[in-house]
């Protein structure tokens, strides 16, 4: 609790993007116009994964599972930040702060092992293919996929908790486009050490250890794609698999770069910039990479339309 000739803060301010109008209506469409893409892909491979007998492997179990996530995750900060690019009003509550804070780091976190958990089902797939089924059984899927939804939410709550714990007595201005650690922390009247040592440990186990997890498995992948003997094989294989692989760069990059970056070299505009590639852009291109080029999605897209026009 703050002392007592403090204030303590029941609401927080964020900062504008940008005082000219037009620059924040431009890039209120344009994220708008992602988000929408967003919802609208992966809601389609939800709907896809469902009704689709044909798309009830292991790969599309956590594709399933990825788009409900992504759903959550982008809603939980890109509503409030599309009201703030319009409205003059941009103030979020002390209690609305943190639940925003606890849904983005809880699906930002399970995110991150669900991506290192589907780059692992690929390795199997590709590597090890005539023991996929005993490797990548359902009861495995299932606690692969509990795993990583079990660490995001003690994450999720454990950070928050550490961080609205805090003592807030002015300022009260936040330098972000939604209630992000680095910004906040930087609003507490304490000492915040103990904070920036747990939030460095956080994402070193759960965001530095899944990105390199998947590089090792893609490492795994080209090498057993160079041995494919058929070069329209090995294109194919080589396209679907680099594209996973920017995306998931861009998704962990950005993150590595916001979160594990010197404190000394540490620029909030420059989080700004960057968190708009980790909450907008890489949950965009996700749906379209992962699903959406798929040979085996396409068909099922044009037996589920079939099946409508003979109703």
């Amino acid at each position: 609790m703050a002392s007592r000739n403090h204030t303590v803060v029941k609401q927080f301010f964020f900062v504008p993007f940008s005082n000219l109008l037009v620059l924040r209506i431009s890039l209120f469409f344009l994220v708008l116009l992602m988000y929408l893409l967003t919802i609208a892909g992966n809601m389609l491979i939800i709907t896809l994964t469902v009704v689709d007998s044909a798309l009830r492997s292991p790969m599309y179990f956590f594709l399933r599972n990825l788009s409900f996530l992504e759903i959550g995750y982008t809603s939980s900060t890109i509503p409030k930040m599309l009201v703030n690019f319009l409205s003059k009003d941009q103030s979020i509550s002390f209690l609305g702060c943190a639940t925003q804070m606890y849904f983005f780091t809880f699906l930002g976190i399970t995110e991150c092992c669900l991506l290192a958990a589907m780059s692992y089902d690929r390795y199997v797939a590709i590597c090890h293919p005539l023991h996929y089924t005993a490797m990548m059984s359902r009861a495995v899927c299932l606690q692969l996929s509990a795993v990583c939804w079990l660490i995001g939410l003690l994450v999720g709550i454990g950070q928050t908790t550490l961080i609205f714990t805090l003592p807030y007595c002015g300022p009260n201005r936040i330098n972000h486009f939604f209630c992000d650690l680095p910004p906040l922390l930087k609003l507490a009247c304490t000492d915040t050490y103990k904070n920036e040592i747990s939030i460095f440990i956080s994402c070193v186990l759960f965001i530095m250890v899944p990105f390199l997890l998947i590089l090792v498995s893609y490492v795994h992948i080209l090498h057993a794609i160079l041995k494919i003997p058929s070069a329209t094989g090995r294109s194919k294989t080589f396209s679907t698999c680099s594209s996973h692989l920017i995306v998931v760069t861009l998704f962990f990059g950005s993150g590595i770069v916001t979160y594990l970056r010197p404190k000394s070299s540490n620029s909030l505009s420059t989080n700004k910039l960057l968190s708009l590639f980790y909450t907008v852009v890489s949950p965009m291109l996700n749906p379209l990479v992962y699903s959406l080029r798929n040979k085996e999605v396409k068909e099922a897209v044009r037996r589920v339309m079939a099946r409508k026009i003979l109703v």
